[in-house]
């Protein structure tokens, strides 16, 4: 097993955030290493040396570095297995698969902190148009969630069966930032049902972004 493991990360990056609560869900053991992406530190020799694309997060583990978060989460999955956060049926897995990849795919990569920066300094917008690009973007990812999770007459409290896994890591860090920018999330009851269902868990509780050390 590794010896060391160390997260690169920031507090509120959602892909550092389910990082985290896929580490804390298998109670590995890790440094939490911040790295402030307000401050430009991702663009440091330093960070670039670790992580060329110059993003979070990234896992050293003895020495060698992981980046990209699905990849990490599935790294974690083999080096961890339990509690495991994939079903063992193929077809389960992927369908939790396609849920995670919705969120992480879809959602998430459009509305991070460089492309809004990039709409506002190449493209002339505003913060109303920002947020409204953020908005549109999270409602339409998670109006089709929201009717996979209905469509699922057998799942218990979470996206996939009665305990979470690959798609609540991809998932709660989403809805996090949902409610940081002010999305209205009315229309969606199993997502926000979902949402509360993890919030009372340990992994859950630790990994929060207002729980870390970097907070500001």
């Amino acid at each position: 097993m590794p010896r060391s493991v160390e997260l690169h990360n920031y507090y509120r990056s959602g892909t550092s955030h389910r990082v985290r609560i896929a580490l804390h869900q298998k109670s590995v053991a890790f440094e939490y290493v911040p790295v402030n992406l307000l401050a430009g530190e991702h663009k440091t020799d330093a960070y670039l040396a670790l992580n060329p694309q110059g993003l979070v997060p990234a896992l050293n583990v003895d020495g060698r570095t992981l980046t990209q978060s699905p990849a990490i989460l599935e790294w974690i999955e083999e080096s961890w297995p339990d509690p495991p956060l994939l079903p063992k049926d193929r077809y389960d897995r992927a369908h939790v698969r396609a849920m995670a990849a919705l969120v992480a795919c879809d959602i998430h990569p459009i509305n991070n902190l460089r492309i809004l920066n990039t709409l506002k300094s190449e493209f002339g917008a505003d913060q109303d148009a920002v947020l409204r690009w953020i908005s549109h973007w999270i409602t339409e990812g998670f109006t089709a969630l929201e009717t996979i999770l209905k469509a699922d007459k057998t799942r218990g409290d979470f996206c996939f069966g009665d305990a979470p896994g690959l798609a609540e890591c991809c998932l709660i860090p989403q809805v996090y930032a949902a409610r940081r920018f002010d999305v209205d999330l009315t229309s969606f009851p199993a997502i926000c049902a979902i949402d509360d269902a993890c919030a009372v868990l340990p992994a859950f509780k630790a990994a929060h972004p207002g729980n870390q050390m970097d907070v500001i």
